[in-house]
């Protein structure tokens, strides 16, 4: 299988030389060991500027159907988060880190440490029932409701038609050299269908998520936050179909 690093085949770089290696020197750069391998095919400047790629992640929510969840829509969760919740409003990020202590977490935390969004971009975004939201969008038990009543279908117009401007809307500020990963399920159509129909190659997804659950991937993104070491990626069309665009969503 082909790995995959900020959206670069690995396989394109390392085939200039055996002696060649990729090593982290901080999370939003890497450092190219042994120049003269690549030399004259790929200079380093070029390799530079490939390699620092742009990136935005796009994590799925938190499920608001188990138990904290449901604790914090009928307002039963902790009293000071519950209060802060139907007064002033809490970060959305924050309030899916309760919902989802290991998972959600982990996908934030991760997100926010490697992101390299374009000038003027939010490098983390969620998927939600009502579009895509910012982490730190303050949101009340009545947004949370309102989110969370929305059925995350590909084929619901209620999740898709908010959707679908916020991603064409996204594709629009980023450009084509940004690529996009999706922090979240593959297994059914909810996000990729909606995702791939707008960026196509672009999307991208863990190779190491592959076969794991959600506990599984919480802790594989939280031991990559504290080792300061990046994920590889690779696009999700190489692992399934990629929809075609749909003639209803306009451009």
């Amino acid at each position: 299988m082909c790995k995959w690093l900020c959206g670069i085949n690995l396989a394109t770089l390392l085939r200039h030389g055996s002696q060649v290696r990729i090593l982290p020197r901080s999370p939003d750069s890497w450092m190219i060991q042994n120049w003269a391998d690549l030399s004259p095919v790929s200079p380093p400047n070029e390799l530079d500027e490939v390699l620092l790629r742009a990136r935005i992640f796009l994590l799925s929510p938190a499920n608001a159907s188990g138990i904290r969840g449901q604790r914090l829509l009928s307002g039963t969760a902790q009293p000071e988060f519950a209060q802060r919740l139907t007064s002033s409003g809490i970060p959305l990020g924050e309030v899916y880190r309760f919902i989802s202590s290991l998972y959600f977490r982990g996908k934030l935390d991760y997100a926010e440490r490697f992101q390299n969004p374009p000038r003027g971009v939010a490098g983390v975004q969620i998927i939600t029932g009502a579009g895509l939201m910012l982490p730190q969008t303050l949101v009340t038990l009545d947004d949370l409701r309102r989110i969370s009543a929305t059925p995350i279908d590909a084929k619901n117009p209620e999740y898709r038609l908010p959707l679908d401007r916020d991603l064409l809307c996204l594709r629009k500020l980023v450009g084509g050299d940004t690529d996009i990963i999706l922090l979240g399920s593959i297994a059914t159509q909810k996000y990729i269908t909606p995702l791939g129909e707008v960026f196509g190659e672009r999307l991208l997804f863990p190779a190491d998520f592959l076969g794991c659950g959600d506990m599984s991937r919480g802790s594989i993104l939280l031991r990559c936050c504290a080792r300061g070491a990046e994920l590889a990626y690779m696009p999700v069309e190489k692992i399934l179909p990629i929809p075609r665009r749909s003639s209803s969503v306009s451009v």
